[in-house]
C-alpha cells in the first residue's frame, strides 16, 4: 500500500475534501495521478495481501466497531460523520451497516479491552479515532487481519502505522508554518511563544519539532510545558501566563483538547492568544487554526472503510492525507483578546464561530 492524498476520490460517492486556505499540507509527495504504480516506501506486496482480497466479494452486511480515543470535541465530530457517512452507504448501496460507537476514555487498557470484544465479536472492520485507539486496534487485530482503518493520524509514520497489511487510514496533518505565520500575521512583535502540548501524544512530536525549527530559524524565543491531565495542563497553562508569552500554539492535541474549555477565559484574559491545530479547540475557546475539516475526514474514513470492506486491503494505500482546511476564528476570545483578525483575509477563507461546550 502507499500513500495518496485524499483528493483522489476514495470512492465516486465521496465529498471532495476541502482545499481552500491554509496553503495546503506539508506532505511533499507528489499527487496520485503523478506517482509511478510502485513507488513507495512500505509497499505492501501480494505476499503480505490476504488471500480473500483477491476473492473478496460484497456482502448483504457489516459489523463495524468505531472506537474514540476519548471523548471530546474533535472526536465526536469525526465519530459523528463517520455514522453519517455509513448510513448513507447503506442507503446508497442496499446493504445493511451496523455499527456501534465506544470510547477508550483515554485508556489503553481499555482501549485494548474494547479492541479484545471487537475480535471476539468477529467484527468486520474496525474505526479508531486518533493515534493511540489505532495503535491498539491496530494490535488487537493482528492475529486476524480484520481491516483496521484509523481516522485522525496526524504522523502515521511516526506512529509506527505504516506497511502494515491490514491497516489503511486518514491523516490529520498540520501546515505548522501555516499556523505560525498566522502568528506572526497577527503580532509580528511576538518575541516569545509557549508550546503547550502532551508527551503522550505521537500527533504532537512532529509539529512540535516543527515549531521549535520555525522559531529557532526567526530568532524567537520559546518556553515548552507539557501536561497529561486535565489538571496539569491547566498549570501548564498557567505556568505560560507567567512565563509572560505573546502566543501558544498547540499541535492535534487530544490531551490539551480535552481541557481547552479549562483554560482559553485564562489565556484570553492574560492577552495571550492560543493557536491550536483543529477548529474543535477554537469552538472551546482558543484564539484560531487552519487545519483539517474533521466532518469531512470522517466521511472520507467511513468511505475509506467500506472500500476496505468491499475491494480488499490490496487496493488501498498505507494512508491518505486530508487536504488542508479552513482558517477558523473564535471571535468571543479575539474580541476578549482586541485582535484584529481581518489580517488573515488574504490568507485564506475564514470561518467565524463562537464558543461551545460540547
Amino acid at each position: 500500500m502507499k500513500r495518496r492524498l485524499v483528493s483522489v476520490l476514495l470512492t465516486t460517492a465521496m465529498t471532495a475534501a476541502m482545499t481552500v486556505g491554509c496553503g495546503g499540507t506539508k506532505n511533499n509527495d507528489a499527487p496520485a495521478e503523478n506517482m509511478p504504480q510502485d513507488a513507495t516506501e512500505n509497499s505492501a506486496t501480494e505476499e503480505n495481501t490476504k488471500p480473500s482480497d483477491a476473492e473478496n466479494t460484497a456482502n448483504d452486511s457489516y459489523n463495524i466497531v468505531v472506537v474514540k480515543q476519548m471523548d471530546h470535541a474533535s472526536l465526536d465530530e469525526i465519530a459523528d460523520a463517520i455514522c453519517e457517512e455509513l448510513d448513507q452507504i447503506s442507503a446508497d448501496s442496499g446493504v445493511s451497516i451496523e455499527y456501534e460507537v465506544v470510547s477508550g476514555q483515554g485508556e489503553q487498557s481499555t482501549l485494548m479491552q474494547i479492541g479484545t470484544q471487537a475480535m471476539s465479536d468477529g467484527a468486520d472492520a474496525i474505526i479508531p479515532i486518533a493515534t493511540l485507539a489505532a495503535q491498539v486496534m491496530a494490535t488487537c487485530a493482528e492475529e486476524t487481519k480484520t481491516p483496521v482503518v484509523y481516522a485522525a493520524i496526524s504522523d502515521p509514520k511516526e506512529a509506527d502505522m505504516t506497511g502494515i497489511d491490514y491497516v489503511t487510514g486518514t491523516s490529520d496533518a498540520l501546515n505548522t508554518d501555516f499556523i505560525l505565520d498566522m502568528m506572526l500575521a497577527q503580532n509580528p512583535d511576538v518575541q516569545k511563544v509557549g508550546l503547550l502540548y502532551s508527551l503522550s501524544e505521537d500527533n504532537s512530536k512532529t509539529p512540535i519539532a516543527e515549531a521549535k525549527s520555525y522559531l529557532e530559524g526567526r530568532g524567537i524565543e520559546f518556553v515548552e510545558k507539557t501536561a497529561n491531565t486535565n489538571d496539569e495542563v491547566i498549570a501548564a497553562a498557567s505556568a505560560l501566563v507567567g512565563e509572560q508569552v505573546d502566543a501558544i500554539f498547540t499541535p492535534t492535541d487530544n490531551v490539551i483538547m480535552s481541557a481547552e474549555l479549562a483554560i482559553y477565559e485564562e489565556l484570553a484574559e492574560a492577552g495571550i492568544p492560543h493557536y491550536t491545530g483543529a477548529d474543535s479547540f477554537v469552538r472551546n475557546g482558543a484564539f484560531a487554526t487552519c487545519g483539517v475539516n474533521y466532518t469531512e475526514l470522517g466521511h472520507a474514513t467511513a468511505d475509506l472503510a467500506y472500500r476496505a470492506l468491499t475491494e480488499g486491503m490490496g487496493a488501498l494505500e498505507d494512508y491518505y492525507l486530508m487536504d488542508g482546511g479552513i482558517i477558523t476564528v473564535n471571535t468571543e476570545t479575539a474580541q476578549m483578546l482586541g485582535a484584529d483578525y481581518s489580517v488573515f483575509s488574504d490568507m485564506g477563507e475564514i470561518v467565524e464561530v463562537s464558543t461551545t461546550e460540547d
